[in-house]
């Protein structure tokens, strides 16, 4: 950080522009922050590549008066589009240099999909529905491509325990109030996220599970939500994937923050667990440099998730899975500063309804 007493500005390192319409925006996607401007704002953003005064910009555009130029930096700086010398750096904006090759694509794409509002409400969605499909006609779920010749296949097998646990497989949202034994959740957890073996590689050991990932870098971390376990208090733990054991974090939680942390799905109080999946992006970063790596991460959180769909299903319970979660407040509960780590998946289980 530059000692001058001056005041000095920089452009964020974090900014992306487009159009709509006629407008100009200039999105900050660090800070959220974003503002419509007027395409010359471009060329007040490129004079401060690096730490300079205000003065610095007098010059090259001579044409407008000092005051309107000094107006508009400043402007700029409170919108979070120029950083200054004098004001701590945002933590967030700082901690994403991190991501460096994964930037902006991916930094764009995590931050500008964070705390988003859900319609839980049945009847609105109904009404969505159905709006919807008078505008434009539901796409089809099947894709045939109307080649001939056409090679009719042999059925596939269904005989055997696998594939009855694949057939049984769905995702629930009622469940009874019967608790789950902690030997089922421990069962759950240590065929989904448990390490099973290590491989030894030029730089250091690759963790080895029951589901793929890329590269064996594993940046998925599963927080297991107590609610109704026999034999594990209610609160929110850290599971440890190499000793298969659970860390306490924070004793008890109330049913309606459970609903909050749910963006407002207040089915999931009545659930036996919930397991917050995070992605540890410094493991898929060190070895992919390359936005399309954010890709990877999202692929391993639903390959443990099925995979912790079907356990569940052969233990006889009833699983489900959400992408539907307030980010920040969750984010907070776990103490994650959303960039290094970040929660990106949610599954949960209870045990199945009386009449199923």
């Amino acid at each position: 950080m530059p000692t001058s007493k001056r005041i000095l500005f920089r452009r964020s390192p974090c900014l992306i522009c487009w159009w709509e319409g006629q407008q100009l925006i200039l999105h900050n996607y660090a800070t959220g922050k974003r503002i419509a401007a007027d395409p010359l704002t471009c060329v007040v953003l490129a004079c401060f590549e690096r730490w300079k005064p205000v003065d610095a910009l007098f010059d090259r555009m001579d044409q407008y008066s000092r005051t309107s130029l000094r107006r508009t930096v400043f402007k700029l700086a409170k919108h979070s589009l120029l950083q200054r010398s004098d004001r701590s750096e945002n933590t967030t904006e700082r901690a994403i240099r991190k991501w460096r090759g994964w930037n902006p694509a991916a930094g764009f794409f995590h931050f500008t999909t964070k705390d988003v509002r859900y319609t839980v409400n049945p009847s609105e969605e109904i009404r969505f529905l159905q709006r919807q499909a008078a505008k434009s006609p539901m796409p089809n779920s099947v894709k045939q491509c109307g080649r001939e010749p056409r090679i009719h296949l042999p059925p596939p097998r269904t005989e055997g325990e696998f594939p009855e646990v694949l057939l049984r497989r769905r995702t629930w949202r009622e469940f009874s109030t019967a608790p789950i034994h902690i030997s089922k959740l421990a069962t759950l957890l240590g065929l989904t996220w448990g390490i099973q073996g290590w491989i030894s590689v030029p730089g250091g050991r690759l963790a080895m599970k029951t589901s793929p990932s890329g590269g064996a870098r594993h940046p998925i971390e599963a927080y297991v939500l107590a609610l109704r376990i026999i034999g594990l208090p209610r609160g929110l733990y850290h599971y440890s994937a190499g000793g298969h054991y659970l860390e306490l974090l924070r004793p008890g939680i109330r049913s309606r923050e459970v609903t909050r942390l749910l963006a407002g799905q207040q089915w999931c109080e009545s659930a036996a667990a919930l397991v917050f999946m995070t992605a540890v992006f410094p493991r898929t970063w060190w070895k992919y440099q390359f936005a399309r790596a954010y890709r990877v991460v999202l692929a391993d959180a639903g390959h443990l998730c099925q995979t912790f769909c079907l356990v569940a299903t052969w233990l006889g319970l009833a699983p489900f899975c959400t992408m539907a979660f307030a980010d920040s407040r969750l984010e907070k509960v776990l103490e994650l500063d959303g960039v290094t780590e970040s929660p990106i998946y949610i599954a949960g289980v209870g045990s199945r309804p009386m009449a199923a």
